[in-house]
Parts: C-alpha cells; structure tokens; sequence
C-alpha cells in the first residue's frame, strides 16, 4: 500500500525531487549526455544500447520528429564511435495511430542504421501491441536480415509460441536475435504469468529454446537466481561466448553486472535519455511500484 501511495503521488512531486531518484538510471536529456554515458560504458568494456525516452505519442508530427530525432543519434553516436546499437518503441513512431506510418518510420531508422553495418532493437510493448510489434519485426527482417531484432517477454504465456512460430524467419545466414526480458506493464491474469517463479521458470524455458534453436539471445535480467539460470544453461549446452550476450539497465545492479563482465561475458547496457525522463520516471513507476523504496532510499543517501 504505502508503494503505490509512493507511485500515485510521484507525478505530482517537483521535478527536482523526482530526478534525485531518476538520475541514476537515466544519462540526461542530451545527446551529448547519452554519448558521455555511453564512453564511460566502453571504456569499461562494456556496449550499450541507447533509447531517446518516449511512448504513446498523440499525432502523427510527433512520429516524424521522433524519427528525425533518431536519424541524428545514430549519426551522432557512429561519428563518435560508440560501441553500441539502438532501441526503438513502436508507439514513439505512431503505432496506435497509423500502423504503416509507424513501419515506414522504424524502417528509415533501421536504414540509417544499416548503412553503417549497426543494429535497431524493436521493443516490446504491453499486450495489445504484441502482434502489432511482431508484424512490423517480420517486415523488416525480411529486407535487413542482419540489421533489426526484438524485445520478447517472458512474462506473457504466449511468448513461447510466438518464439516457435517466428522460426520461419531463422537460417543459415540470418540469425534470429532477441532481446528476452520479464516484462514490467501491468497485464491481466489470462494473458501474463503473475507469479515470481513462474515468471523465472518461464524465462528459463524461452532462453533453453533459444540456445537449442542457435537463436541470439540478449539476457536482459538483474535477478541474480536467472543470471545462475543462464550460466547453467551456457554450460549445458556450451555456447560460445560469441553466441549471447547480458544485458541490464543503466544505472541497475552495478555489482551484479561486474561479476558477470569479470566471468568474461559480454554485456550491454540500455541507456534511456531525453527530455521525456520525468514521464518515464513516473511510468516506469506505477508500473512497478515496488520501485519506491529504491526512491525513499535515495533521498535520504543522496540528501
């Protein structure tokens, strides 16, 4: 209860109080910031991942300003040499306005990337937007084999039909990359796995059929027990390093991500920025309540 009095009233908090908490996971609002944060990770051996904070936008001008914005990223961080790639929200490029516009937006984005041999993650979003997002996956995968994967979760009880029905798409040259994470909106009982360790054990299961599949798997987890999943299965199966990488979240979990880059692992770090940090903040939070002793603790070491 005082979690979720914590996430009802954080909208309504000064921005200064509330970015005594966000800072930590977000780079700033700027390029430039992104960038910064972004060196620091390489310099540590570390890649990144960079997303320009935003969802759910209200017309279609702001999808053509989205894009824009993500064209001058990627040039921005190729001019820099960041070793990182890019993370897109469909619903950023007008998903639930106009499904095509939002494809040809996020396929001018996945050319710009292209063009310099990078990579463009599709994220996945709440459950309505699922077969929606996987549509638009499917396109591009079909003209940038090599240059465009997605977010899977492994929450939702259909994620393991969808992974088996999306292996039409794998082959020799062309190998299917997923970013598999739990998964954090609030989502009915029918269409989501509730309970921690279902949710694990299932997270467990789609990486198995990912390593038995040769499918490329991002392990975007902080949860310590999953990690120890992931090496047994790594073990088990003897996948070459090469073939997988950890991801985590910038700013989550430094200790763990250390150990798991001290085994020699590859790990990549999402880095959100942008001028939308406080929305996102406050989504992020009422969507996980929980959070809010991470808030509460903040205040008090930070001042």
């Amino acid at each position: 209860m005082f979690n979720k009095l914590i996430a009802a009233t954080l909208p309504y908090m000064p921005k200064k109080l509330v970015w005594v908490f966000s800072k930590r996971y977000i780079a700033g609002e700027t390029i430039e910031d992104a960038i910064k944060a972004s060196q620091k990770l390489n310099a540590e051996g570390v890649k990144v991942t960079v997303d320009l904070l935003g969802e759910f936008i209200e017309d279609l001008n702001q999808a053509t300003e989205n894009k824009e914005a993500y064209l001058d990223i990627i040039e921005a961080f190729e001019k820099n040499k960041i070793d990182g790639n890019y993370s897109v929200k469909p619903t950023f490029f007008g998903l639930l306005i106009d499904e095509e516009v939002c494809y040809q937006n996020i396929r001018t984005v996945v050319a710009k990337a292209a063009e310099y041999g990078n990579f463009i993650r599709v994220d996945m979003e709440d459950s309505p937007c699922v077969d929606k997002e996987i549509k638009i996956f499917r396109k591009l995968k079909a003209e940038f084999p090599k240059n465009v994967g997605l977010v899977v979760q492994a929450y939702l009880k259909r994620t393991m039909n969808d992974l088996s029905d999306m292996m039409d798409m794998q082959n020799g040259t062309s190998k299917l990359n997923y970013r598999l994470c739990k998964g954090i909106y609030v989502e009915p009982e029918e269409v989501a796995f509730k309970k921690y360790e279902e949710i694990n054990e299932n997270y467990i299961k789609d990486l198995e059929f990912m390593f038995q599949n040769d499918v490329y798997p991002g392990i975007a987890t902080h949860d310590k027990p999953l990690v120890d999943g992931a090496y047994k299965l790594i073990e088990k199966y003897n996948i070459p390093k090469d073939k997988y990488e950890f991801q985590m979240l910038y700013g989550v979990t430094p200790e763990l991500r250390k150990s798991i880059t001290d085994k020699g692992h590859t790990m990549r770090v999402y880095v959100p920025f942008g001028k939308d940090w406080f929305g996102y903040s406050t989504r992020r939070l009422k969507e996980n309540p929980k959070m809010a002793m991470l808030i509460i603790k903040a205040l008090f070491s930070r001042g």
